[in-house]
């Protein structure tokens, strides 16, 4: 039931496509790593990057945001957007995708998201390279067999095994999740 209820699924109900084969768990991070297209924020050169899988109108994607902020300084966080819950999701990753800051501009957007007034603007005119991005961002997803965001694929620092799991957390859920 937690999980449930610190996730946002598609409000669409459309079934996911099941063209491009599954992923399977161990080789998540290494395929996030070489398909996904995001943003890179926190500890730049940390040769262990966490992949975030979000989409930018889900306000459970917004407090994990709010609870990786104090880990930046030990962590490399890629966040990945993806559009599954609405009409906003694609031009609001495309801007952060593009964004000079993203730091300060997904910080900012997830402060109006989570004050209830639907994030950033974002203009619709998407380039075609950022759209198609999102778009493969989203095929991971669901190649994951994710059906919610936030999405987090890490690999232990310890063991090297690759941990996923769906859903927001604290920080210091977060913090041990990641091994830290």
């Amino acid at each position: 039931m937690c999980l449930l209820l610190s996730a946002c699924s598609p409000q669409d109900s459309a079934p996911a496509s099941t063209a491009a084969a599954p992923i399977a768990a161990d080789q998540a991070h290494s395929i996030l790593g070489a398909e996904g297209k995001g943003f890179t924020v926190g500890a730049l050169m940390g040769a262990n990057p966490v992949y975030v899988l979000f989409d930018p109108q889900c306000p459970h994607c917004g407090h994990l945001w709010n609870s990786s902020l104090p880990l930046h300084n030990k962590v490399k966080f890629v966040w990945l957007p993806v559009a599954i819950i609405n009409a906003k999701s694609l031009p609001q990753g495309a801007a952060l995708m593009q964004a000079a800051n993203p730091l300060e501009t997904m910080t900012q957007h997830e402060q109006a998201l989570l004050a209830g007034q639907g994030g950033m603007s974002a203009s619709s005119s998407v380039p075609d390279e950022v759209a198609e991005a999102i778009k493969v961002n989203t095929g991971l997803l669901n190649r994951l067999g994710a059906d919610s965001v936030p999405f987090i694929v890490a690999r232990h620092p310890q063991t090297g095994q690759v941990i996923t799991r769906t859903g927001s957390m604290a920080t210091q859920d977060l913090a041990s999740l990641l091994g830290l």
